[in-house]
């Protein structure tokens, strides 16, 4: 999935510096997990992590697999549940055409004009979404199997969406992946004895928590993230929400990130470092971010326990492209300080 300031390309720097400049550190706490790879980056490592975000799509992602520790087995069935997840039609079920609510409201039909989804995976994702939470509330599925089915569904569906990388907004012709059947993929899952714990909070409810490194990758712009994968919280939540304008947004007013605003981002870093509880902090940020550089520099040495506090600068591609789109003077950051 392309996620909004995702950390594929920075995960060896992440996980070097936690390695060389911290001493004992076995638990970590990924604030704002996002699309979930640090943290299985860092389980893999073998940190026992509790990944955060308050959105409800990225804590799914993250439950169905950070936060599961062993291979779920599924006991409560005699097939194979992704197979048959994969290959379930509305002909093959009980559910009526007026509950599924991606096709009703994201693809286009004589209601619709939306233009999110063809028909065809529409339908096929609103069945499967269906059928998880029926098999849910009969309780054949355990919490783990729960939210790895959700993981999988959340997972599939950039592959077949209309969009050019995010939701906010759909293309006026069908893409060329858009023909291509939805499919799901069995999350990996490493396996580990380490505590893992997945939480959908807001990140001051979980500043209090002593941990012994608290990584934060905090949004960078004003790109209110509910706003760019509102289609992927609606399935997520799948609560029928009531709908707005061109492109069908769900109410967002209250998951507004203060981070976001330049009125409110200073206060909103000066609560995530003084507030932290862990013994060390690292943020990542990149130097053309709503608080500038030289703010986010005297907050951290403010905090800092002695002279613990480093800037490390990375020259950084903005995004993987197939024609090169650099930007010469952008550099991703890493903020280290111990905090106690």
């Amino acid at each position: 999935m392309r996620y909004i300031g995702g950390k594929a390309l920075l995960l060896d720097y992440i996980i070097d510096t936690i390695e060389t400049k911290t001493e004992n550190v076995k638990t970590v706490i990924d604030i704002f997990s996002g699309s979930g790879i640090v943290g299985n980056a860092l389980k893999a490592k073998g940190y026992s992590v509790l990944s955060n975000d308050f959105l409800y799509f990225s804590y799914a992602i993250a439950r169905g697999s950070v936060g599961i520790c062993t291979e779920p087995l599924f006991k409560n069935f005699d097939f194979d549940v992704v197979d048959y997840l994969n290959n379930i039609t509305l002909k093959g079920t009980a559910f009526p055409i007026e509950r599924c609510f991606i096709y009703n409201n994201y693809s286009p039909n004589e209601n619709c004009e939306r233009m999110y989804f063809r028909n065809e995976n529409a339908i096929k994702i609103d069945l499967i979404r269906l059928q998880i939470e029926e098999w849910n509330k009969a309780g054949l599925l355990s919490e783990d199997e729960y939210y790895y089915l959700l993981a999988a569904l959340i997972n599939a569906v950039p592959y077949v969406a209309n969009i050019t990388g995010v939701f906010g907004a759909y293309l006026k012709f069908w893409d060329k992946r858009t023909y291509n059947t939805l499919r799901l993929e069995k999350p990996s899952i490493v396996a580990t004895n380490e505590k893992m714990l997945c939480t959908n909070a807001d990140y001051t409810q979980i500043l209090s928590e002593r941990y012994d490194l608290l990584y934060a990758d905090p949004p960078y712009n004003s790109r209110e993230y509910l706003p760019n994968y509102h289609v992927l919280e609606t399935i997520a939540r799948y609560d029928y929400p009531k709908l707005q304008g061109v492109t069908g947004m769900r109410n967002y007013e209250n998951q507004k990130s203060v981070f976001c605003k330049k009125s409110t981002v200073y206060s909103a870093f000066e609560t995530l470092i003084r507030d932290c509880k862990s013994r060390y902090l690292l943020i990542s940020y990149n130097n053309e971010g709503i608080i500038s550089t030289d703010d986010l520099y005297e907050l951290c040495k403010e905090y800092a326990v002695g002279n613990s506090f480093q800037l490390i600068e990375i020259n950084y591609r903005r995004y993987k492209n197939k024609i090169p789109n650099n930007k010469a003077g952008l550099k991703e950051q890493l903020y280290f300080l111990r905090r106690n």
